[in-house]
């Protein structure tokens, strides 16, 4: 049996390369590109959250695609090294390290909450939505952005991803997938669904039949 990793350092490595391999170019980041623009599609300059949230902002790849106004914009994630690329100049923006399973914010605190591939990295996911939704205001807006893994299609589309990058650098691109992708796509829609009946909007891109083996992501804005 092989020893284990040290993983702390193997993630740090990852990190390093995780924007040039999934979002600069090639299919796999126009299409990770474009499911953070079919997340905010919705709403547009007309809308306005004054507090926004956004859990596992990691290098802060969602902000630029989002078009409606806010007060205050916070930007979390668990990885120091990964929000050290998410600095913004504009003063509404804050970056804090926070752990997504259980905030430091009050309850009723913000207006919108942003969860964009983040849920499925997750322990105890029933819990981490309730935590979300702890923190939005009644009536404040929970947005998922999820891949559809293990879908047919999300597969598929695996094969489009950079891996020769990360085996490059020395790093195993399906034993990162398989520790970091602890949460199916079913498993998840289900918890959803039970926590949450009441849907604003769900989308299913890119192909829109409601069928996770046919497209690669999951959208869904709660109401909270």
């Amino acid at each position: 049996m092989r020893p284990e990793v040290d993983y702390e350092s193997y993630m740090k490595s990852w990190s390093k390369i995780y924007n040039m391999a999934n979002y600069q170019k090639g299919a796999a980041a126009y299409f990770l590109k474009k499911s953070h623009k079919w997340l905010e599609e919705i709403f547009d300059s007309n809308t306005h959250f004054s507090q926004v949230l956004e859990v596992g902002a990691g290098n802060g790849q969602h902000i630029e695609h989002v078009t409606h106004s806010y007060d205050r914009y916070v930007m979390t994630d668990l990885r120091a090294d990964m929000l050290e690329a998410a600095n913004h100049n504009n003063p509404k923006v804050e970056v804090n390290i926070q752990d997504a399973t259980k905030l430091s914010y009050s309850d009723n605190e913000f207006d919108r909450v942003i969860a964009a591939h983040i849920l499925e990295h997750l322990p105890s996911p029933h819990t981490v939505l309730r935590e979300w939704a702890r923190v939005l205001k009644p009536g404040g807006v929970l947005s998922i952005l999820l891949p559809c893994d293990p879908g047919f299609a999300w597969r598929l589309g695996q094969s489009l991803r950079a891996k020769d990058k990360f085996t490059s650098a020395g790093l195993d691109y399906n034993y990162i997938n398989a520790r970091e992708h602890i949460n199916s796509i079913g498993n998840l829609k289900t918890l959803i669904d039970f926590y949450f009946p009441k849907k604003l909007n769900v989308q299913w891109e890119p192909l829109k039949l409601p069928l996770y083996d046919c497209n690669l992501f999951y959208i869904v804005h709660i109401t909270v």
